[in-house]
């Protein structure tokens, strides 16, 4: 099923990315954040650091989201409809913190190869210019890879703290979001948001990423699910869905695939960082 018009595909195809998407409602995008604050009240530290990955393995709340209808209607627009379920992350940048995301490619260091798939941002709470929403450079996914500094700087969201150098801000575009909204970008395109300067937190659940069936990856293992259509290639090994939050096999298989992740997002590295 068709849920982006063709002119917002077209736009995707020539600018890296489309928004706003309408995916789910303003209340079960609070479910989301109830869901959120629940783990970090009963279960500390569970959500922090390498924890904020592969959340849907561990609540079925999160699951429902990776498995929305709507969701996956727009992302089979843009890579068609064998679909994998990738991986997840939680972004959240509390008020009175100096967290932010430097500008970088996401293909730069997850190791996915080819390049069909698509990452999925949808906002839990209102993202915008105030609260540092995404930016995206427009166009900047038709070029090459660029080269990335790994600064590790402390108050840096990603891994590495992977930075691609005098990228110009007053061209690159703001993604504002209402929460229940998406976008979807490319993963060449360059993007990172900035600090959270207002009250209250602003929550974003990635799903990163959507995968055509034919990606592989090229630097280690992940652990999917198949969200649409059939999988040939059998390149990946399969995770189960939750039926209930942190269940004991869940929590041990969620570990598991962290451990994982982290050799794929700090391969080559002599240093790692918080994430």
């Amino acid at each position: 099923m068709s849920i982006l018009a063709s002119d917002q595909i077209n736009y995707y195809r020539k600018h890296g990315y489309v928004s706003p998407i309408d995916v789910i409602t303003s209340k079960e995008a609070n479910e989301v954040r109830e869901e959120i604050e629940k783990i970090e009240n009963k279960f500390p530290n569970e959500l922090e650091g390498l924890g904020r990955n592969y959340v849907h393995f561990i609540s079925p709340v999160f699951d429902k989201i990776v498995h929305n209808s709507k969701i996956l209607d727009a992302v089979e627009n843009i890579i068609g409809a064998n679909i994998l379920a990738c991986g997840t992350t939680l972004f959240i940048k509390n008020p009175n913190e100096k967290g932010y995301v430097s500008f970088h490619q996401d293909a730069k260091y997850i190791g996915l190869e080819p390049y069909n798939w698509v990452t999925a941002w949808v906002a839990i709470t209102d993202a915008n210019e105030e609260n540092g929403c995404m930016r995206m450079w427009k166009g900047s996914h038709l070029d090459n890879l660029k080269y990335h500094d790994q600064k590790f700087d402390k108050n840096n969201l990603l891994t590495r703290g992977q930075t691609v150098k005098n990228v110009p801000l007053k061209e690159t575009t703001p993604i504002i979001l209402k929460a229940g909204q998406m976008s979807l970008h490319h993963p060449k395109i360059i993007h990172g948001s900035g600090l959270n300067k207002s009250k209250d937190r602003r929550i974003g659940f990635v799903i990163q990423s959507y995968i055509g069936t034919d990606v592989n990856q090229i630097l280690g293992k992940m652990y999917v699910q198949l969200a649409r259509g059939n999988d040939d290639f059998k390149y990946h090994e399969y995770a189960t869905r939750p039926t209930e939050l942190m269940n004991k096999k869940d929590v041990l298989l969620r570990k598991k695939a962290n451990n994982e992740l982290a050799q794929i997002f700090y391969k080559g590295s002599s240093k790692k960082g918080k994430y």
